[in-house]
């Protein structure tokens, strides 16, 4: 029987820094100007440089890792929908919340959101399906 119940939630906040974007691209080798170059950005829509989108999609992952449903949990799966830009030091909340249980399994599906903690808009949505630990 899982501990867990349709419903539960979590949520974690994470300020976006300047590190955290150029450790990101040493990381992947994305060194894509929108999100290192200041003179680049100004040219964009966005007129100031935005964080990697997968950086916001990593931390769903700690916050499955830390909270929802901890240490021990296994990611099999996640959808991401990209809807809005993260810019660097905004701070993101990001929300888990158990959307259905397989009991025989042990595996969550979670809907995953982050939003900017400034006016609570959307900046990524979807669903993770993880496999919980057992203790």
């Amino acid at each position: 029987m899982s501990k867990f119940q349709v419903g539960d939630s979590k949520t974690i906040e994470v300020q976006i820094t300047d590190a955290m974007v150029r450790d990101f691209a040493k990381l992947t080798g994305d060194f894509n100007p929108i999100h290192l170059d200041d003179a680049f950005a100004a040219t964009t829509r966005f007129k100031r440089r935005i964080a990697h989108g997968m950086i916001a999609a990593g931390l769903i992952s700690r916050a499955i890792a830390t909270e929802l449903p901890g240490a021990g949990a296994v990611y099999l799966g996640q959808t991401l929908k990209f809807t809005a830009p993260v810019f660097i030091d905004e701070v993101i909340t990001i929300e888990l919340k158990v959307k259905a249980i397989r009991e025989e399994k042990n595996i969550l599906t979670l809907d995953t959101i982050c939003r900017r903690k400034s006016d609570g808009s959307t900046v990524l949505e979807g669903e993770a399906t993880v496999l919980a630990p057992r203790n």
